[in-house]
């Protein structure tokens, strides 16, 4: 039997990955980047559906990026990117906004609500206070239960289950969110001249914006603050049902996502309520130890 000579073997040829498979690996990218809680528990989802939710997560943190660039704030309003956003993915210049229309595409999420997140970054651009939490309300709806809604779409719901019977769970949780967020950042916010709490809870706890935007971390401050992180432990409570409410692919992964951004109010506290020098954080072991937590809790829950 003749053998063959070194290097004659025929080797499998490696096909280079499309233009969208490329944004979609930016997207990935950008997640990782940007939030390893949101990376963590994506990647508890089933493939097609954990690419998508980054797309989502990549078009929302470009959006974010875009309001934070000093040569965008002059604007007042983001009409030129809200136009850009909703080309289709075939014409999209930017790869990100490629994965995010071609993911908007395939699972049929509603324009409108890629919109409301872009107006809830042009608050951003013309808003640093908000008089009250009905207005604060209206933010944090723009810009994080939307993403919650168009999330759904994407993840869809259990089996006999509409839409319109999950939305409610995914607005609360949209703001519980959101809520997390401003009280973790409110150090570094009032650092750029930006108050998110409402502005009559300081009065009600007679807090002043000069102590919020000097870091006064006093007894008022302290009580300021654990009324609004009782206020956000509430709207997780009535989100948590909320979650029989999606399918069951991607239940855990959701599940997840909520206890360890709610753990972050537990680090608040930890930190003896000090949001102005000491950042509420969970390292990725205390993230990891949470899970079957999270997942026993989740069964209890359901039956």
């Amino acid at each position: 039997m003749q053998k063959k000579s070194p290097g004659t073997s025929k080797r499998p040829v490696l096909k280079a990955p499309s233009p969208l498979e490329n944004a979609y690996r930016e997207a990935e990218a950008i997640t990782w980047q940007y939030s390893r809680s949101f990376h963590l528990a994506t990647g508890l989802l089933p493939k097609a559906d954990r690419r998508a939710i980054r797309a989502l997560y990549g078009f929302c943190r470009l959006t974010d990026n875009i309001v934070d660039d000093p040569q965008v704030t002059a604007y007042h309003d983001l009409a030129w990117w809200r136009q850009e956003v909703n080309r289709p993915w075939r014409e999209q210049q930017r790869p990100l906004l490629s994965a995010w229309a071609h993911t908007r595409d395939r699972y049929n999420v509603p324009v409108a609500y890629g919109n409301e997140l872009i107006e809830g970054c042009e608050m951003d651009l013309s808003m640093d206070r908000y008089a009250t939490f009905r207005e604060l309300e209206r933010y944090c709806y723009c810009v994080a239960s939307t993403v919650g809604l168009m999330g759904l779409h994407i993840l869809g719901t259990a089996a006999g289950v509409e839409f319109e019977d999950a939305k409610p769970y995914a607005l609360k949780l949209g703001s519980a969110l959101q809520l997390t967020n401003i009280l973790r950042d409110v150090g570094e916010d009032a650092r750029r001249g930006r108050i998110y709490l409402p502005l009559e809870d300081l009065a009600r706890f007679r807090v002043s914006e000069a102590d919020i935007l000097n870091h006064k971390l006093t007894d008022r401050t302290i009580r300021l603050l654990q009324f609004e992180v009782e206020r956000t432990y509430h709207l997780y409570e009535e989100a948590w049902p909320g979650l029989h409410f999606i399918a069951d692919k991607a239940r855990f992964a959701v599940a997840v996502a909520a206890d360890v951004y709610r753990g972050i109010l537990g680090k608040i506290i930890s930190n003896g309520y000090n949001v102005f020098t000491r950042r509420a954080f969970l390292t990725r072991s205390e993230k990891l130890r949470r899970l079957p937590i999270v997942w026993m809790d989740l069964q209890r829950s359901l039956l």
